[in-house]
């Protein structure tokens, strides 16, 4: 029974133990923020690429307001010649 037990853990066919949260650390936190010294880089990143997508979002609005209203003349244009 104790041979069965050692060949189940050696490959690994039974969950180890959770280690403990006292010793564990988070991947994601390095060293503790200074807001003395902001991180430029990403502010400028950050506010342009919201510029730029607000930039894009108004030009695509223009572009449907433009087709809009070139399908609303275009539905309303009833003429012989046309037809």
């Amino acid at each position: 029974m104790a041979a069965g037990l050692r060949a189940v853990r050696r490959w690994g066919l039974v969950a180890a133990a959770p280690p403990s949260l006292a010793f564990t650390r988070s991947a994601f936190v390095v060293k503790k923020a200074n807001n003395a010294q902001p991180n430029w880089l990403g502010v400028g990143l950050a506010f342009g690429t919201s510029a730029a997508l607000w930039a894009l979002l108004v030009k695509q609005h223009n572009e449907d307001v433009m087709e809009y209203e070139r399908r609303k003349q275009a539905r309303g244009h009833k003429c012989t010649e046309c037809s």
